[in-house]
């Protein structure tokens, strides 16, 4: 599971992969669960004949879906990922996914905790090719919590027991998940797609495309640095 990402933050790299033009919200670039990143979405009147409306919108949410009935943010802390197994069940995810509020997460890279040393050693896990990665995802907003319309979003995950790479991360002991990492010909067919079809997209993106970099530095405190907020799965 994805706890921890940097995303694409830079206007360039936002209209050049993914086909934005607005300028992207201002938000941290490393992103942990319940801060604020940026997502993709259709624009919701791209449909009206105007040439103005551009069919694909950023926005800005949460990273953690807060179902439209919860009444404290807080609740996304344990809704990042989705595992697509139990999407369609789920009370925190089975609107937006009956809905087909499909989003693009835009990612630079991932990270991933590698245990078979014994110690966890946080490793950085992005394309070959230095393109940025289009996570599958949905988004929902709610009002209930703070009283103001909060957007927020989750990543999608598919098991990867049998994944060359996802296979080697996290707890020995723990189901292999990986996010499903769209190619970038899948990007309007996903942002369109009707619920019918979205199983459709759920696969495991090819190992041989990505690559993993161990930094066992990460997340090490130097003298006098304030510690990141605590999360319960740092770590994964």
């Amino acid at each position: 599971m994805c706890s921890n990402y940097q995303a694409v933050s830079t206007t360039e790299r936002l209209r050049l992969y993914f086909g934005v033009d607005a300028p992207p919200p201002q938000v941290k670039s490393d992103v942990w669960p319940l801060y604020e990143a940026p997502f993709i979405r259709r624009h919701p009147n791209k449909d009206v004949g105007d040439e103005a409306v551009p069919p694909r919108e950023v926005m800005s949410g949460l990273f953690g879906l807060v179902p439209f009935w919860a009444g404290e943010i807080k609740y996304g802390r344990r809704t990042y990922n989705a595992r697509t197994e139990t999407v369609a069940e789920l009370p925190s995810f089975r609107e937006p996914w009956a809905k087909a509020q499909h989003c693009i997460v835009p990612v630079e890279w991932i990270y991933e905790p590698d245990h078979r040393s014994g110690t966890p050693i946080p490793t950085r896990i992005q394309r070959k090719d230095g393109k940025p990665m289009g996570i599958a995802g949905l988004w929902t907003s709610n009002r209930k919590a703070t009283g103001s319309e909060v957007f927020s979003f989750t990543m999608l995950t598919v098991n990867a027991k049998d994944h060359e790479l996802f296979r080697l991360y996290h707890r020995l002991e723990d189901e292999k998940r990986m996010v499903v990492i769209l190619r970038e010909d899948q990007y309007d067919a996903w942002l369109d797609a009707p619920a019918s079809r979205s199983m459709d997209f759920m696969q495991q993106y090819p190992a041989h495309l990505l690559m993993a970099t161990p930094e066992p530095e990460r997340g090490k405190r130097k003298k006098n640095e304030v510690p990141p907020p605590a999360s319960p799965d740092l770590l994964g």
